[in-house]
């Protein structure tokens, strides 16, 4: 039985909070066509997302040109607990996945061979194998979205931990008897460093009218519910005072916790993606400036590299997209 092609691609398919975006990549990573598809946050109903997910990978497939080589594979980065044997989505706090047989779902409807990783495993790989973390053995990645995610590298293999959750850094208690977190907990590093975080004390000051926050109403035309995060780090990258603090105030959480996770792991790199790494040394200034003051041993010991992902956006889906590669190629009768 003959494998797929070598020169195969695969669709990687990279959920959010609120979208499914998803694209053909080829073997070196290159993105040859690209869908998405808008999804309710929270849904309350799990198929609603998975028929975004089967959506466009049929709009990807339709358009491949004919005599093009076949699709090999569909790599799954999902925003939740994936199982340790890749089939199951076990938890997601910005989704309403409980226990969701994703894999077999997806795989009975398009009738390719599916993958599912955590969307921060699968950034990293991609960073590892493309991006900033091409040339280390060791390296933390941190995705700031909708929350914060985590991927671990440690001697040029991804750790998921036994029952497949391990990575959740999002989910560290930094501030005991915290803000309440979506997960359930309180205090959670990813309720202080993340879009949402960014967002939400951007709306607190507009609602409590605070003079620093005049300019960011007059942006939103005085509606707190238009605040996002890009529209935030465009004010910041634009000089505005108020976004410039709110960023820095996210990196100075970012740089504490990344300190928690050196001490832990020792990596040579912490990797920076997701959307809120767009606002660059905006933000990674003050996660360096915190990291070195809070990491232990400082002075004495090498201190890891902080650096913004270099594929951007795409990491979460050029990853999972190599992952599915790996395991179409690891397939009885691959590559004979």
């Amino acid at each position: 039985m003959s494998g797929p092609s070598p020169d195969a691609p695969t669709i990687g398919v990279d959920i959010g909070g609120t979208k499914v975006s998803a694209g053909v990549v080829a073997h070196d990573g290159t993105i040859l066509d690209r869908a998405r598809q808008v999804t309710p946050h929270r849904s309350t109903a799990p198929s609603v997302v998975e028929d975004a997910i089967v959506a466009v990978i049929a709009e990807l497939m339709q358009r491949r040109p004919d005599g093009e080589a076949p699709v090999a594979g569909v790599g799954i980065g999902a925003a939740g607990f994936v199982s340790a044997d890749g089939s199951t989505v076990v938890f997601a706090p910005h989704l309403s996945w409980r226990d969701e047989p994703l894999r077999a779902s997806v795989s009975e409807r398009v009738r390719l061979p599916i993958i599912v990783e955590n969307d921060a495993n699968a950034a990293l790989w991609a960073e590892h194998r493309l991006g900033a973390a091409r040339s280390t053995s060791h390296a933390v990645m941190i995705t700031l979205g909708t929350g914060i995610g985590g991927g671990l590298l440690v001697d040029g293999s991804l750790i998921r931990g036994r029952y497949g959750i391990a990575g959740e850094f999002g989910h560290m208690q930094v501030v005991p008897a915290g803000l309440r977190c979506e997960c359930g907990n309180r205090g959670c590093w990813e309720q202080y460093s993340s879009g949402n975080a960014l967002v939400r004390e951007a709306r607190s000051l507009v609602t409590a009218q605070s003079p620093m926050a005049s300019d960011l109403l007059a942006r939103v035309g005085g509606d707190p519910a238009q605040l996002t995060g890009p529209m935030i780090t465009g004010a910041a990258k634009a000089g505005e005072p108020t976004s410039v603090e709110l960023l820095a105030e996210i990196g100075t959480w970012l740089g504490v916790g990344m300190a928690n996770l050196a001490a832990a792991f020792d990596p040579e790199v912490f990797v920076v993606g997701g959307g809120v790494s767009a606002a660059g040394d905006l933000l990674l200034d003050p996660a360096r400036e915190a990291f070195a003051r809070h990491l232990t041993g400082r002075g004495y010991r090498p201190q890891a590299d902080l650096v913004v992902a270099e594929l951007g956006a795409d990491a979460g889906m050029i990853g999972a997209a190599l992952l599915a590669r790996d395991g179409a190629a690891a397939q009885p009768g691959a590559g004979s």
